[in-house]
């Protein structure tokens, strides 16, 4: 059973910074690409970044490109999103995902 379990969210201060995991279990994580996603309240579910199953292709949403950066270990089967000058907007539910598979979501809030 594929799990993804996500971890780092808390609340920060506009201009901070945060670094989200994303652990994986239960499939050969390094076949696949992964990516992390958000929904704010009231809102559907948006694309922040991806990363391909080496490393060698990243993609991030406008709005977080230059802020964010995504990554991952192999070796711990882990995905990372480093979120540096937070903005309000940045606030949500954040999640990792791996295909058809989602984890739980971690709460980020920036306040102002």
């Amino acid at each position: 059973q594929v799990q993804l379990v996500e971890s780092g969210g808390g609340l920060v201060q506009a201009g901070g910074s945060l670094r989200l995991s994303c652990a994986a279990s239960g499939r050969t994580f390094s076949n696949y690409a992964m990516g992390w996603f958000r929904q704010a309240p009231g809102k559907e579910r948006e694309f922040v970044a991806t990363i391909s199953w080496n490393g060698g292709i990243i993609n991030y949403a406008d709005s977080v490109k230059g802020r964010f950066t995504i990554s991952r270990d192999n070796r711990k089967n882990t995905v990372y999103l480093q979120m540096n000058s937070l903005k309000p907007e940045d606030t949500a539910v954040y999640y990792c995902n791996s295909n058809k598979y989602w984890g739980q979501g971690t709460q980020v809030t920036v306040s102002s």
